[in-house]
This record gives C-alpha cells, structure tokens and sequence, in this order.
C-alpha cells in the first residue's frame, strides 16, 4: 500500500476518534472489491490502533441459507442477519460478545469467539456497507484496484479454478451489490496498489 494512502486512512481514522471523543463506539467500515488487499488494510489497523477487527468473511452463508432467492438479491451473499444480531447490535456491550464465525472447509458455524468491548471496531470485507445494518459508521472505505491487478491477485491467492468461480460467480455478485446500493459513492475511495 502507497505511503500517502495510509497516511489518509490513519489520519480518517484519527478525526473520526477526535470528533466523536465523547462517544463510546467509533465504527469503521472497509468494503470493496475483492483482492483490494481490505483484510490486509485491517491486519495493518489492528497494529496501530487498540480496536476489534471483523471479518465478513466469516458471515458466509451456511448451506442452508444459499437458494436461489437469496443468492439472487443483491448483497445476499452474506449472512448480514447474523452479523447484525451477534455482533452489531453488542457493540457496546460493557462485558463485549461473542460470535461464531463461518468454518469454509467444514461448511458450518465454528468455535465461539469471545471479542472485549473496545471503542474503535472495524469491520472489513465485501457486503460490510449492507444497508441493512443501518447508519452504523461513522467512516466508510471503499477499497479497489485496476482490474488487472485485481486478476494477479486473485490467481495468486487461489489459481486458475478459484479464479474462475471469482470471475464467473462472486465478481458478478459483488459488482451488482455495489451498484444496487451506490457503495462506491458512500464511501471514501481508496487505490490499494
């Protein structure tokens, strides 16, 4: 990540804990599109900031949930339910919460993870500016790379197949969400190249 975009994502940050210093919660959002490197920029927060890092990752849909229907609205690729009900709405829980993220290779809901309150929470990953979460954040970044980027990143990450299904299957699926919601345009944009 360039120097000057993390000086602008820090400094965000930083006005947004001064002007709300007489808040409990500051609630940062990193949405985007896949292979921006979110995770990678929240990794990088949690090392300069005392805060909580939540993935949507973990949110997945379990088996169950992922008709047709549900795969067909925008943003429904993602368990926004869930992570509305066991982390949002305990946010500023004094005794902090628990939640049970998606296990991919088990296809099931994981071990229980215990979270301590904290006053900066940062949540990351695509489908994180659902608007069924409501006004929850007092800072929204879009994360994005030039498509060719985006490709060497996702072949990296995965191969030829997994690149496939990203291609075929959830970049279609995160670019409808992002145009039926206007993600980009609520967001601040940042260039992770």
């Amino acid at each position: 990540m360039r120097k000057n975009v993390w000086r602008k994502v820090c400094s965000v940050i930083d006005r947004a804990l001064d002007q709300n210093e007489m808040t409990d919660q500051v609630n940062i959002a990193i949405d985007g599109m896949c292979g921006a490197g979110k995770s990678t920029l929240g990794q990088l927060l949690t090392e300069r900031y005392e805060c909580n890092l939540f993935h949507m990752d973990d949110f997945f849909l379990r088996p169950e949930q992922r008709t047709k229907e549900r795969y067909a609205e925008p943003g429904g690729n993602v368990d926004y339910e869930r992570f509305r009900e066991e982390v949002l709405a305990h946010l500023s829980d004094e005794g902090g919460l628990s939640y049970r993220p998606f296990d991919c290779a088990a296809m099931t809901l994981g071990a229980a993870r215990r979270v301590p309150h904290r006053r900066l929470n940062i949540v990351e990953g695509a489908y994180s500016c659902h608007p069924y979460f409501g006004d929850i954040y007092h800072v929204r970044f879009f994360a994005e790379v030039p498509e060719e980027v985006q490709r060497k990143r996702l072949l990296v990450r995965g191969g030829a197949e997994k690149y496939r299904r990203f291609v075929e299957e959830w970049i279609p699926m995160e670019s409808r969400y992002f145009e039926a919601y206007g993600v980009r345009e609520k967001c601040i944009r940042i260039p992770m190249e």
